[in-house]
């Protein structure tokens, strides 16, 4: 079987955004690859540098993220970025090969270095992200990666780098990885924003109870410009649709289509359409909370422990390819 690698750093639960942006694929996959999740702990430090306590407690959340939405511990093989060395090894071994500015050039990196105000107050591990994700793939081979729209410009340089090491090993080492954008490349927060984030408390998340969606929800940003309910509203890039589309089941969009006329002739209410919506989310979610709930009550140490076992074997016998490759043994 071919292999897909992906995964998520722990710095905070996961959300709406990333089920559609990513977790939806890993679920319909999972029988047809080889799956490697990876929980980059490591990465985390780039944000978390400052509370590195919370790293553990956030992998466990994202753990049960994962495996609530229906990936099977069986079929896929979950693993802690710090249980594996030879990614380390690997990453030291690629950024030999990516010059300074290069780094600095990914699109990504710059828009949250802006973003975030950060100015040059980042650290190396932060520009060197990257390279270390570049790891994190080729260290099992992988071919397919599923993402979200703004890692697009990782993976990238990770074909960048595969491309490099194969020139020296005359041979194709390595695949060069293709991404796999979701359904939604990115997700608007529930306050409109594009960007979606634990940090600008926007977001509803898997692990949500259905009164902390339906609080999220009825808060969420609509239209402006709409004063009260007989007024006209505009559907477009309204949050509040923009959801609708997005997870309303099949039997429902005939209800999506008929609130958004109504809506845009001021026949409707913003309440009545956000209750609508918080039915919508909660249909999706009540699985999810309950498979939650099972696994927590499993041992989650053993499926890492075994994860990183397998990946440890793989991640070895690529690690002394490189080598190989390069003239290092």
């Amino acid at each position: 079987m071919k292999r897909i690698l992906t995964g998520d750093t722990p710095t905070g639960r996961l959300h709406l955004g990333h089920f559609v942006g990513t977790l939806e694929n890993r679920v319909k996959l999972q029988n047809e690859y080889e799956v490697f999740i990876i929980l980059a702990d490591t990465h985390a430090l780039t944000t978390l540098s400052e509370v590195p306590e919370k790293i553990k407690e956030y992998t466990k959340e994202v753990l049960l993220d994962n495996l609530s939405i229906g990936l099977d511990p069986k079929k896929v093989t979950f693993f802690k970025e710090s249980d594996v060395a030879e990614i380390y090894e690997l990453a030291s071994i690629f950024s030999m090969y990516v010059s300074h500015n290069r780094a600095l050039r990914n699109p990504t990196i710059k828009d949250e270095i802006a973003s975030k105000g950060l100015g040059d107050l980042f650290s190396l591990g932060f520009i060197n992200y990257p390279i270390y994700q570049a790891a994190d793939i080729l260290c099992v081979k992988a071919e397919l990666v599923p993402v979200g729209k703004d890692q697009e410009a990782h993976l990238e340089q990770t074909r960048e780098i595969a491309r490099v090491i194969n020139k020296f090993a005359k041979s194709e080492l390595f695949p060069e990885p293709k991404a796999l954008i979701g359904r939604v490349g990115k997700l608007v927060g529930t306050d409109g924003n594009p960007k979606m984030g634990k940090s600008l408390n926007n977001t509803i998340y898997l692990s949500d109870s259905k009164e902390e969606v339906e609080k999220k929800v009825m808060g969420m940003y609509t239209d402006p410009k709409r004063i009260h309910a007989n007024d006209p509203g505009t559907v477009d890039g309204n949050p509040v649709f923009v959801y609708l589309d997005t997870f309303a089941s099949e039997a429902d969009l005939k209800k999506v289509e008929d609130f958004k006329t109504r809506y845009q002739k001021g026949e409707v209410g913003d309440v009545e359409v956000k209750k609508f919506l918080v039915e919508v989310l909660n249909s999706l979610l009540e699985p999810i909370r309950k498979k939650r709930l099972e696994f927590k009550a499993q041992d989650l140490d053993a499926i890492l422990k075994e994860g990183a076992e397998k990946t440890r074997r793989i991640a070895g016998e690529t690690l002394n390819q490189v080598k190989e490759s390069l003239s290092l043994v």
